[in-house]
């Protein structure tokens, strides 16, 4: 892993928490993108070298929604950058965690992305995130 790439909040109202954050942060978010796939909306801010990604449910089936609904807003996952996705995720399972999709997925903010099952991982859902190099 090269270093913590972004940490997600789930929030429940994205303007509120836009205009938080904003003040919180003394930035404005960089990027605003939907993921129609995962049902949910993003934000990205820039704090230092470290991103914040702010989540909101588009739906109340996607993951978002039932996270909020189960544990309220707050801390969502952790981000960490990898070089080479498939070969960490290899290598994760060899030593015996379970991942939440085998496969990489297209991810917020250009990123290939897969999920570690936080039953492994003391309670933190981990995602791990490689540029997308199909993307250019």
């Amino acid at each position: 892993m090269l270093h913590i790439e972004h940490i997600g909040i789930a929030v429940k109202n994205m303007e509120v928490s836009q205009k938080l954050f904003t003040t919180l942060l003394n930035t404005s978010a960089y990027k605003d993108e939907l993921v129609a796939s995962e049902g949910v909306h993003t934000l990205f801010f820039r704090t230092g070298e470290t991103k914040v990604e702010l989540l909101a449910a588009t739906n109340p089936e996607s993951p978002i929604a039932k996270f909020i609904e189960k544990k309220g807003e707050g801390i969502h996952h952790i981000a960490f950058a990898v070089k080479d996705i498939r070969a960490e995720m290899q290598r994760l399972v060899a030593e015996g965690y379970v991942l939440l999709n085998t496969e990489p997925k297209k991810g917020a903010d250009n990123k290939l992305i897969c999920f570690l099952h936080p039953k492994n991982t003391n309670g933190v859902l981990i995602e791990l995130c490689q540029d997308n190099p199909d993307s250019n």
